[in-house]
């Protein structure tokens, strides 16, 4: 036996129902383009702007240089002058100065000491027991904690 299919017509007509889904009010696709597009820019802008911001912050290198050290003696006392350069685009403080791992506590100018950037300073060691001809390693230590080390030969005489 057949199947009797009956056609089934929404109430009112098809008509009826084209007329409703006509007066339904809905963005353009130029308008909801325009949305996306602005949307897009705006967190494309949000993130360069972060970006900029994270590079800044890591572009400013702590970055000194030890380029001299100098022995001597005055009177009983004998001294270490260590020359640094500031090589990196900050500012940099020194906050302790070690010869041999040794601690140095006694400065003609006392630390903390701060370098300017592209700027230089001499660090004057006093009272400190020198060997002639012995190896002497300086270690500068800076407030972020970084270290910079320099070596260098007292002389024989």
């Amino acid at each position: 036996m057949p199947l009797l299919t009956l056609p089934i017509t929404p109430k009112g007509g098809i008509e009826k129902n084209m007329k409703i889904l006509k007066n339904v009010k809905a963005l353009s696709p130029v308008v909801a383009s325009i949305i996306l597009i602005a949307v897009t820019v705006a967190v494309s802008i949000a993130v360069a702007a972060w970006m900029g911001a994270l590079t800044f912050t890591f572009m400013a290198t702590e970055q000194i240089q030890i380029t001299n050290m100098a022995f001597g003696s005055a009177g009983s006392g004998s001294w270490v002058a260590v020359t640094v350069n500031n090589t990196g685009t900050s500012p940099v403080t020194i906050n302790e100065a070690w010869i041999n791992n040794a601690k140095q506590t006694s400065f003609d100018t006392a630390l903390p000491r701060n370098i300017a950037a592209n700027g230089g300073i001499i660090i004057n060691m006093t009272s400190v027991t020198l060997v002639n001809g012995n190896n002497y390693q300086v270690k500068l230590v800076s407030s972020k904690g970084n270290q910079f080390l320099y070596s260098a030969v007292a002389p024989t005489t």
